[in-house]
C-alpha cells in the first residue's frame, strides 16, 4: 500500500511539473495553426513577389539559410529547458496588431514584418525566453526575405545609380576610355550606357547583406568583428558594382557595344556577385588574424 501511495505521489508530481510545458505547447500548436491561417494570403503574395521581382529573387534562400542557422545550434537547443512564458501572448498580440494596422493601411511591408513578431510570440509562449533568445538571430534573419517598400527602394536606388555612374566615370579614363557623364548616363565613344535601376547595385546589395549576415553569424569572430564583417557588405557591393560598370564600359569600347547588353551584361552581374562573395571571405580572413 505504501509503495502504491509513493508511486501515486511520484506520478502526480511529474504531471504537475510537466503541466506548464504541456499547456505552453498546446497554446503554441493553436497559435501556430492560427499563424498559418492568418498569414496564408500574405505568404502567397510574398512568394509571388519573389517570382516576379528579380530584385528579391533571393527571398527563396532566406528561409533555407535561417533553417541552417537553427540546425547549426541543434545541440545547444537540445540542452535548453522548455519554460513557456506568458509574455509570448503579449508579443503574439503585438504581431496581430501590426498585421491589422498593415491590413487597414494596405501596407504590405508592415503586414509581412508582423509575421516575424507573431512567430517570436509563438516561440516565447511554447518554448520560453531562453529559446527565444537562442532563436532571435535566425528569426530576425527572415527580415531579408521581405521586399522593401517601393518608396524606400527608390530613395536608395537612385543615389546608388549616381554613385556607380560617377565611380565608373572616374575609373574609365584610367584605362584610356573617354567618357562624359550626364547624371546616371555615361556617354562613350561607341555607345551610351544608362545606369538604370537594375544596375544601381541595390539588388546585389540586398542579397549580399543577407549573405553577409549569415556569414557573420556562423563565423567564430568576436561580436564587434562580426558587425564589421556584416557592415562591410555595403562598401563591397558598391565597389563591385562600380568595377562591373567600368569593365562593361571598357568592353563596349574595346570589343563591341553589344557586350554592354544581353547575355554578357547578365553574366557580368553573376561574376560581380561572385567577386563580392570573395571579398567578404578575404575580409573575414583578415579579421580572424
Amino acid at each position: 500500500m505504501t509503495s502504491h501511495l509513493s508511486s501515486m505521489r511520484t506520478f502526480l508530481h511529474r504531471a504537475i511539473s510537466a503541466r506548464p510545458q504541456a499547456v505552453g505547447c498546446a497554446h503554441g500548436v493553436l497559435l501556430a495553426a492560427s499563424f498559418g491561417f492568418l498569414y496564408l494570403g500574405t505568404l502567397a503574395e510574398l512568394t509571388s513577389d519573389w517570382n516576379t521581382n528579380p530584385n528579391f529573387s533571393h527571398g527563396y534562400l532566406v528561409p533555407l539559410i535561417s533553417g541552417f542557422l537553427i540546425w547549426r545550434r541543434k545541440e545547444q537547443l537540445k540542452a535548453l529547458p522548455i519554460t513557456p512564458s506568458h509574455l509570448g501572448l503579449a508579443v503574439f498580440g503585438g504581431g496581430l496588431l501590426l498585421f491589422f494596422v498593415g491590413t487597414i493601411g494596405a501596407e504590405l511591408f508592415v503586414m509581412r514584418c508582423s509575421m516575424l513578431v507573431t512567430l517570436a510570440g509563438i516561440i516565447l509562449l511554447c518554448l520560453g525566453r531562453q529559446w527565444a533568445k537562442a532563436l532571435a538571430v535566425p528569426v530576425g534573419y527572415l527580415v531579408f526575405m521581405i521586399p522593401l517598400p517601393g518608396i524606400i527602394w527608390n530613395k536608395i536606388a537612385f543615389p546608388l545609380q549616381l554613385m556607380a555612374a560617377s565611380g565608373a566615370a572616374h575609373a574609365l579614363p584610367l584605362f584610356g576610355v573617354s567618357v562624359f557623364r550626364e547624371g546616371n548616363v555615361l556617354h562613350l565613344a561607341t555607345t551610351t550606357l544608362e545606369v538604370v535601376d537594375a544596375c544601381s547595385g541595390l539588388r546585389s546589395l540586398m542579397a549580399l547583406l543577407a549573405l553577409g549576415a549569415a556569414f557573420a553569424f556562423i563565423s567564430p569572430l568576436a561580436p564587434w568583428k562580426k558587425w564589421i564583417l556584416f557592415l562591410s557588405s555595403v562598401p563591397v557591393a558598391v565597389l563591385v558594382n562600380i568595377l562591373r560598370l567600368t569593365v562593361t564600359g571598357m568592353m563596349a569600347v574595346y570589343i563591341s557595344p553589344e557586350t554592354a547588353h544581353g547575355t554578357m551584361h547578365d553574366l557580368s552581374g553573376m561574376v560581380a556577385f561572385g567577386a563580392a562573395i570573395f571579398f567578404l571571405f578575404v575580409i573575414n580572413q583578415c579579421l580572424e588574424t
